[in-house]
């Protein structure tokens, strides 16, 4: 068999089953900053002042905003606008998943790879295998890079418009830092960016070149933790003493959570009177019992009165369950439960042991430990933090003086 026909089985298909596999790797590479982006430019765009539209500048370093007279330049929205596009991933990889397929099924994909064994006169299956591995790895590259052109051209101006409106933030977060005597956040920045190092199995200077690599300045990166941790600290000094989290709060956070995790979030105090029912048990008899537990409930006057229903009906037995976990309980009885107000008495019900009789006598949030309600507070405060955060940062935004150019 020589190479050609070692390479047709299915012709492209088997292309793409190698080539699939490399689109996945190039594609995660790319949602993860992995792959590189066009460089950054060093004559970016920059808003017109009345809609905030992109139009030339002359230089990277020209000026495009000022705020509280501190310059922002085309420079740096262009260094931000691509650190964002790097983050943002989107269906990037659904989308090359289609194009490779389209690739796959063109005729003249696996033309071209023909020819190519051709020209290189291959002669083994192992000479084959490697140029189709080559072949392929060249077709997803070119896909993959103009996917990124067609996106960058895309949205490129609104990450432009987004970068702007990040850097006009931080500039006035740092300001009001400045103004409490708050440290600018530059070793917290250092901590951040050598954790992700750490992460991706790299030392601080290869990330940092990675990075580079992609267009992006490692400077880029570090001003924006810098001013994301001078604005934490801003935020602790000015509100910690308006933030104030009641048990009972924690308590309701604890219960939501557990609620919703499927877990008990509360547990419930019943009492439970059974009449029981013989083996081999005919109708007759089950109608009576229920026509008798129906009777005791006719006559319920609340939690206290269950222990001396019980002794009126034959055979009845009396449990004061205490507090117990609906989980514990079958269905229908536990929604009934649940549902039921304090001091309620549910209907007779059939179960293994006879006819029940259900009241239901109180209930109780489930204690959680001190680690869980630490972190119910702390989200609970951090939620606090982030509304009287954004309510001072719209504040200052309103009084700081912006000018576009």
């Amino acid at each position: 068999m020589d190479a050609h026909d070692a390479c047709r089985p299915a012709r492209a298909v088997a292309l793409a089953a190698t080539a699939l596999a490399i689109a996945m790797t190039l594609a995660h590479g790319s949602a993860t900053g992995q792959s590189s982006p066009p460089k950054a430019r060093h004559a970016a765009a920059a808003p017109a002042k009345d809609e905030g539209d992109e139009h030339p500048l002359k230089g990277g370093q020209a000026i495009v905003v000022l705020v509280n007279d501190e310059p922002i330049t085309a420079y740096e929205i262009e260094q931000r606008a691509l650190l964002i596009a790097l983050n943002s991933g989107g269906d990037l990889r659904a989308r090359l998943e289609a194009r490779w397929a389209q690739i796959v099924k063109d005729p003249k994909t696996n033309e071209r790879f023909q020819q190519l064994l051709r020209e290189k006169n291959v002669k083994t299956k192992e000479e084959a295998m490697a140029l189709q591995k080559q072949f392929a790895t060249g077709l997803q590259k070119s896909a993959l890079d103009q996917l990124r052109r067609e996106e960058s051209a895309s949205k490129m101006p609104q990450f432009r418009k987004q970068a702007r409106e990040e850097l006009i933030e931080e500039h006035v977060k740092l300001q009001e830092a400045k103004r409490l005597g708050v440290d600018v956040g530059e070793e917290e920045a250092k901590r951040v960016l050598k954790d992700i190092a750490a992460r991706n199995k790299m030392s601080d200077e290869q990330f940092a070149q990675q990075v580079k690599n992609q267009g992006v300045d490692i400077t880029t990166m570090r001003d924006k933790f810098r001013a994301q941790g001078a604005w934490r600290e801003v935020v602790r000094r000015r509100f910690s003493a308006q933030i104030s989290i009641t048990q009972g709060e924690v308590d309701r956070k604890i219960s939501a959570s557990a609620t919703e995790s499927g877990e008990d979030a509360i547990e419930l105090q019943v009492a439970k009177i059974t009449l029981p029912l013989p083996t081999g048990v005919d109708q007759a008899t089950i109608a009576r019992r229920f026509a008798d537990a129906e009777g005791l409930r006719r006559t319920y006057a609340g939690c206290k009165s269950m222990a001396e229903l019980a002794k009126k009906a034959v055979d009845a037995r009396f449990d004061d369950a205490k507090y117990i976990k609906p989980s514990n309980v079958v269905e229908p009885t536990r929604s009934l439960l649940l549902s039921a107000k304090d001091g309620d008495v549910l209907p007779p019900a059939t179960a293994a042991g006879g006819i029940e009789l259900y009241a239901v006598c109180g209930r109780r949030a489930v204690r959680a430990d001190d680690k869980q309600r630490e972190k119910a507070q702390n989200e609970l405060a951090q939620q606090e933090f982030e509304i009287l955060a954004k309510r001072h940062l719209r504040d200052l935004l309103q009084d700081a003086h912006i000018e576009y150019r």
